[in-house]
């Protein structure tokens, strides 16, 4: 498969990126991956890059995004941080990927199984990771119930809950991007990655005016 080039991606909307990331997901699931030619890809992306889509996902080495959309090298941007959660260098990542690159999808994407939703469910209180885990707490204030909290059910809950702030986070603090959303250049979606069987569940209530 070759590489994206400029005019490929002038062609790509919102939508596109969208599906081209669903088709990918279950390539991944049905084991039916596109050919790669990996070498080739480094080679054509040495002098420039055109990703579609810029992944905001966990740090959980469980959940490799280019693997899990079956894409390449120079397909996606890859923002990378325990529990997908916000924050300004996060922020000027997914700026320069769709303002200054052209990307046309924001993917926030959160899994089952997530240990920074459960430090934060545990009040981890080692090191830096207070910091982290506290950008977390407002989902978990979000799913309130009788049960602990603990039981996975709850925490995978948590996560989703978590990757919603996340969105709303990104609407509320850049301008940029809420503006590129407002004017359908961009899309931005929320989505769940299950460890266990590998498929991505995407959440398109969390779109924006873009897609209303």
């Amino acid at each position: 498969m070759k590489t994206l080039s400029q005019e490929d991606l002038n062609k790509i909307t919102p939508k596109m990126a969208l599906s081209l990331l669903k088709k990918g997901n279950i390539r991944f699931i049905d084991n039916l991956k596109k050919h790669q030619n990996l070498i080739e890809q480094v080679v054509a992306t040495s002098t420039g890059q055109f990703p579609f889509g810029v992944i905001l996902g966990c740090v959980d080495s469980r959940v490799p995004v280019e693997l899990i959309f079956d894409e390449g090298i120079g397909d996606l941007f890859s923002v990378r941080i325990a529990g997908n959660i916000v924050n300004d260098d996060i922020l000027a990542s997914l700026e320069y990927a769709c303002e200054v690159i052209g990307s046309k999808i924001i993917l926030v994407l959160g899994h089952t199984d997530c240990g920074a939703i459960k430090a934060a469910c545990d009040n981890v209180s080692i090191g830096n990771i207070p910091k982290l885990v506290q950008k977390i707490k407002p989902a978990i204030n979000k799913v309130s119930c009788d049960k602990k909290i603990e039981e996975q059910g709850l925490m995978d809950l948590v996560a989703m809950e978590n990757v919603n702030n996340s969105i709303e986070e990104i609407r509320k603090r850049s301008t940029i991007l809420r503006t590129l959303e407002q004017k359908g250049k961009i899309d931005i979606v929320g989505a769940m990655y299950c460890v266990n069987t590998g498929v991505v569940t995407f959440y398109e209530w969390f779109l924006g005016i873009s897609s209303m």
